[in-house]
C-alpha cells in the first residue's frame, strides 16, 4: 500500500509538471482583463494601454482594460485580490495602490503583498524638486542651506496629503533635517499652478508635468528623484548625489492574483519584456515621461517589499496617514 501510495504521488507530480509548460502553451484563449484602480486617462490608464494594445498583438487576444477607481485605489486593488486566479484577470499596480496605501491606511481588506503574484515592473518616472525662480537656490545643497536659515518659513506643495508629492517633501525634510511647510492641493494640476503663481516655493512635480514650465523658466528644476539621472532631463543632478538614498517614484507594474500558476505569470513576464524591448513601445512611453524597467517576477516582488518597508518607516516618523 505505502509502495501504491508513493507511486500515485509520484504520478500526481509529473502530471503537474506536465502541465504547466501545458497550460503556457494553450493560454491565452480568450480575452484577458487588465484592472487599474485609476479613471481612464490617469497615468496608469495610459501606461495600461501602451503595454496592452501591443501585447494583445503579440498574445493574438484582447485585454480589456477596466477602470475601477474609488477610495484612494483601494476598490480596484481588491476587486484585483479577490479575482480568480487563472491569468484572465491581471492588475496594473503603482507606487499607491503598492507602495503608499498599504503604509498609509490603517486597515485594508486585502494583503498587498500576500494577495498577488508579481508578474513584471514596467515603467517609472522621477520626480523633479522644482522652486519657484524667486527662490535663490539653484542646487539641493543650496536649498537645505536655505531653508535652514528660514525654519518653517518655506512652503511646498503636494497634491494632497499621502499623495507621493507630500511623501517627497517629507522624505526631504527627514533626510536633510529642514523645517518646511506642507500646503496640499485637491490635484496635481492647482499644485503646480501654485507653485507657478509663487504661492508656494517648493513642489516635486512629474517630468511630464513641469518640464515645459522649467523650459519657459516659469520654475527651476533642482534634482530627480530617480536612482540615476533620468533620460528626460540628464541635466539635472539627482537627489542622492545630494542626499544618498533618496528616491521616490512613480511607478506601474504587473501583478496577478495569488495563486495564479506559474507558468501564466512566467508566459506574461516574457510576453511582456518582449513588449517592452519594443522600439516603438519605449518611443512612445518616453513621451510621456516613461522610462522602461522590466525584470523577474521576484525582482518585482522584492522591489515591492522595499517600497512599503520605506514609506511605512516615512509615515511613521512624520504622522502621515490617507486621507
Amino acid at each position: 500500500m505505502k509502495n501504491q501510495s508513493f507511486a500515485l504521488t509520484c504520478m500526481a507530480g509529473l502530471t503537474i509538471s506536465f502541465a504547466q509548460p501545458a497550460l503556457a502553451q494553450t493560454y491565452p484563449s480568450k480575452a484577458i482583463r487588465v484592472i487599474i484602480a485609476q479613471a481612464p486617462g490617469s497615468a496608469t490608464d495610459v501606461v495600461a494601454r501602451i503595454v496592452g494594445n501591443k501585447l494583445a498583438e503579440s498574445l493574438g487576444q484582447q485585454l480589456v482594460i477596466d477602470a475601477r477607481p474609488g477610495a484612494g485605489g483601494t476598490l480596484g486593488t481588491e476587486l484585483a485580490a479577490r479575482a480568480p486566479a487563472d491569468g484572465y484577470t491581471l492588475f496594473m499596480a503603482n507606487n499607491s495602490t503598492h507602495g503608499s496605501n498599504p503604509a498609509l491606511y490603517a486597515k485594508l481588506s486585502y494583503d498587498a503583498v500576500k494577495d498577488f503574484a508579481p508578474i513584471i515592473y514596467v515603467v517609472a518616472t522621477p520626480y523633479v524638486l522644482s522652486v519657484h525662480p524667486s527662490l535663490p537656490a539653484k542646487s539641493v545643497k543650496e536649498l537645505i542651506a536655505l531653508a535652514k536659515a528660514r525654519p518653517g518659513q518655506i512652503n511646498y506643495a503636494s497634491a494632497g496629503n499621502g499623495s507621493t508629492h507630500h511623501l517627497s517633501g517629507e522624505l526631504l525634510k527627514t533626510m536633510a533635517g529642514i523645517d518646511i511647510v506642507h500646503i496640499p492641493y485637491k490635484g496635481t494640476t492647482p499644485a503646480i499652478a501654485a507653485l507657478l503663481g509663487g504661492e508656494v516655493s517648493i513642489m516635486f512635480a512629474t517630468v511630464t508635468g513641469i518640464q515645459p514650465q522649467i523650459k519657459n523658466g516659469r520654475a527651476r528644476g533642482l534634482a530627480v528623484t530617480t536612482p540615476k539621472r533620468s533620460n528626460m532631463m540628464p541635466e539635472l543632478p539627482t537627489m542622492a548625489e545630494t542626499l544618498p538614498d533618496f528616491e521616490m517614484l512613480s511607478w506601474f507594474g504587473l501583478l496577478a492574483p495569488a495563486g495564479t500558476p506559474p507558468a501564466i505569470v512566467s508566459r506574461m513576464n516574457a510576453e511582456t519584456a518582449k513588449v517592452l524591448a519594443n522600439s516603438e513601445v519605449r518611443a512612445l512611453l518616453a513621451t510621456q515621461g516613461f522610462e522602461v524597467m522590466a525584470g523577474t517576477p521576484e525582482q518585482f516582488g522584492e522591489y515591492i517589499k522595499t517600497e512599503i518597508a520605506k514609506i511605512t518607516k516615512l509615515a511613521k516618523a512624520t504622522g502621515i496617514k490617507a486621507e
